[in-house]
């Protein structure tokens, strides 16, 4: 592997049709934190697993409580340079599809239009009894009208619209069940312990066969469900680069990567195709 920010510039040049999988890197420049550091370690505790979610009264009344908290900051998170740029590339056709691993739609905001979703999206909430969605805002309302002594309670913002609340007891949260059907609401998100849908993985993999070259930008991958799409394209002979500050899960499997911000490293890339157009 060659580590160079002008490798990987370079590598954009000679391959005009990318696979882009992006992660939490995109959007720490948008206030929104990342649960790992620079060595692909976890930060802060791991996020919430599905099977407590579901099993636990408790976990899910501490999950909505940091939630409600949480998301008056999430909600006002804006696109920052790295997804201008990448909209720009799609705009020019450089690009066949954009896979985030990001749940802040700060890609769609700032104008893409070919993006998968791969662990869902925040802004919705989706009952998993009747499977009824509906928007992250409203439920928001009925958060708060159901808790009120909860609304002056403030927190350091946390990745993906969590936030770290100091008290240790929930048990006097309320979580309202789903309006039409009484059953569990939980945000329209792969949680831990979850399984990414399987359209999106395919419809992923289709992109990726249109492909003549995989861009990682932001992403440690050490979640399998991005790792997978890495390893698919090494597998199908597919080069490889990453933009990723630190170490990622693929490292032995990239044929170029910069050690650099993915604001840093996209800007280079979109400066250089300037340059030639």
């Amino acid at each position: 592997m060659i580590e160079s920010l002008d490798a990987v510039v370079a590598f954009a040049l000679e391959h005009p049709k990318l696979f882009v999988l992006t992660g939490a890197g995109c959007s720490t420049a948008s206030g929104i934190p990342d649960y790992r550091d620079q060595e692909g370690k976890w930060k802060r505790p791991a996020p919430m697993n599905y099977t407590l979610f579901m099993s636990d009264p408790a976990a899910r009344a501490r999950y909505w409580a940091r939630s409600m908290v949480g998301w008056r900051s999430f909600q006002t998170a804006r696109p920052n340079a790295a997804h201008v740029d990448l909209c720009w590339l799609e705009a020019r056709g450089r690009t066949s599809v954009l896979v985030t691993q990001n749940v802040d739609r700060l890609h769609q905001v700032a104008g893409s239009e070919h993006v998968i979703d791969l662990h869902g999206r925040l802004d919705q909430v989706r009952c998993m009894g009747c499977e009824h969605r509906f928007e992250r805002a409203h439920w928001q309302t009925l958060l708060e009208s159901a808790n009120p002594s909860w609304l002056d309670r403030r927190a350091d913002v946390a990745p993906d619209g969590d936030a770290d609340l100091d008290e240790t007891d929930f048990t006097s949260f309320v979580v309202p069940p789903c309006p039409l059907c009484g059953g569990i609401l939980k945000p329209d998100v792969v949680f831990f312990g979850e399984n990414v849908p399987a359209p999106r993985v395919e419809s992923a993999l289709e992109a990726m066969a249109r492909s003549d070259g995989m861009l990682v930008v932001g992403s440690s991958l050490m979640v399998y469900s991005g790792f997978r799409f890495a390893r698919a394209a090494a597998r199908e002979g597919l080069p490889l680069a990453a933009i990723n500050l630190g170490h990622t899960r693929a490292d032995d499997l990239l044929n170029v990567k910069a050690n650099v911000s993915a604001q840093e490293g996209l800007a280079a890339i979109r400066h250089a195709l300037e340059r030639t157009t």
